[in-house]
């Protein structure tokens, strides 16, 4: 029977990322990183990979409190191991991109085993989804309408923006964005925490009037009460729960509440593909959808495998635009092919 034998992370140099910027009061693209890989070799010699922008804090835990517990361990013991990550949590408090770290790399492991893509090994639901367009903030509107038209020739047929998080200015933007787009191609909004309760439901009345998809996390996501009472001023569907703490278990206090039509889910806030999973599929029993959060390969996987999810999220930076080179020219992502997460 195959054991864990070995688990490392290699830090790697990430180079800094072509200079954009985020809504006003948070900052942008970061300089240089140090990055990492984090690598579980088995004694059968198969090695499963996740990758983390945060390398040396990832090297850190692992090396004080996560290489011990999965030493010695069944690789396809995923389910257990997951539930150990968790119980570890309660003593580091892990932030949540390390959360998913291990079991990431355990299901990379799997695929390898099963000569299976991941989302075969989960069950593929689809081979190929459309991929939106999720713009950084830029200086004007009229930059936003070359942006969107690059966006719309490049393939893409939605597109989410991020703005400068003023009311009136978001307000004018999209107003004026709608009209220069149309009505067939969908616009989604992200607020980036921004606002609190009483300029998101000003916001939110002008986006709903625009028929845009959804209204993606307009205030910090630490109380369900402002969430609620936003959900019953405003028509547009809210889009809940990416950054919050806790994964299925939060998301579902979210839909209980009543303020969720769209919940987020993904690989690296969410405790893993093992997390994301139970976030799709608890949202499915309700009607709602989950929309995947974020770039990257496991991201990919998972929107193969989830139902009850409408886009991949592609980041547009840049002008000229910069984007995920996976997305193809007709504006899909499509499934991969070979064993593990690859």
């Amino acid at each position: 029977m195959s054991k864990i034998e070995r688990v490392e992370v290699e830090l790697v140099d990430i180079p800094a990322a072509y200079p954009f910027r985020w809504r006003d009061g948070l900052p942008g693209s970061e300089p240089a990183l140090r990055g990492g890989v984090l690598k579980i070799t088995t004694s059968d010699g198969v090695v499963g990979r996740a990758e983390t922008p945060r390398g040396v804090i990832a090297a850190d835990l692992v090396e004080r409190r996560v290489r011990d517990e999965l030493i010695g361990q069944d690789p396809l013991h995923r389910e257990w191991l997951w539930h150990r990550i968790w119980e570890l949590d309660r003593i580091e408090e892990f932030p949540l991109y390390f959360l998913g770290l291990v079991d990431i790399a355990l299901w990379d492991i799997a695929g390898q085993v099963a000569g299976l893509p991941v989302h075969a090994l989960i069950g593929t639901y689809r081979t190929s989804i459309p991929a939106y367009a999720s713009t950084v903030t830029y200086d004007s509107v009229e930059e936003y309408f070359d942006v969107a038209d690059q966006c719309l020739e490049r393939g893409f047929g939605a597109i989410k923006l991020h703005a400068w998080g003023d009311v009136r200015r978001d307000a004018e933007l999209a107003t004026r964005l709608r009209a220069h787009v149309g009505d067939d191609v969908d616009l989604m909004y992200d607020g980036s925490a921004g606002f609190d309760l009483p300029d998101a439901v000003r916001l939110g009345r002008v986006l709903g009037d625009l028929g845009f998809r959804w209204y993606e996390e307009p205030m910090r996501e630490f109380n369900l009460t402002s969430h609620r009472w936003l959900s019953e001023r405003v028509d547009i569907p809210l889009l809940v729960g990416e950054t919050s703490d806790g994964a299925h278990f939060n998301i579902a206090d979210f839909i209980h509440s009543g303020s969720a039509t769209y919940v987020r889910t993904s690989a690296a806030l969410k405790g893993g593909l093992t997390g994301a999973l139970r976030i799709a599929h608890l949202a499915e029993s309700f009607q709602l959808r989950a929309e995947i959060h974020g770039m990257g390969i496991p991201n990919q996987h998972l929107c193969m495998a989830v139902p009850n999810t409408t886009y991949y999220e592609a980041l547009v930076w840049g002008n000229p635009i910069i984007t995920d080179p996976s997305v193809g020219p007709d504006g899909l992502i499509t499934a991969g092919t070979g064993p593990g997460l690859s």
